[in-house]
């Protein structure tokens, strides 16, 4: 079993900055590729970043030039900087991932953009 663990996110002024973390744990050795979504109300969950096991990484348009992903493969946990954020950007984040064939949810961290 894999469980993750999303942390990082607040209430922050537009324009300002937030980073989030994923702390991965359980009967594993290693996290594999690993994104970022987040899941606005009354909205569909979005892809927002991604990064292989080998340190690729791609991004949404909205995130581009804005958030970067990275990963800690020692401390099995994930990252999301998040600079010049917008109102649009408020939602739920949350980290995903595979193992055994089967994919891990986080609980999410909420993420509120004022203006």
């Amino acid at each position: 079993q894999v469980q993750l663990v999303e942390s990082g996110g607040g209430l922050v002024q537009a324009g300002g900055s937030l980073r989030l973390s994923c702390a991965a744990s359980g009967s594993i050795f290693n996290i594999n590729t690993m994104g970022w979504y987040r899941q606005a109300p009354g909205k569909q969950r979005e892809l927002v970043a991604t990064i292989t096991s080998g340190g690729s990484t791609n991004y949404a348009d909205s995130a581009k030039g804005r958030f970067t992903i990275s990963r800690d493969n020692a401390k099995m946990t994930i990252y999301l900087q998040m600079n010049s954020l917008k109102p649009e950007d408020t939602a739920v984040y949350y980290c995903s991932g595979r193992w055994v064939l089967r994919d891990y949810w986080g609980q999410g961290t909420q993420v509120t953009v004022s203006s």
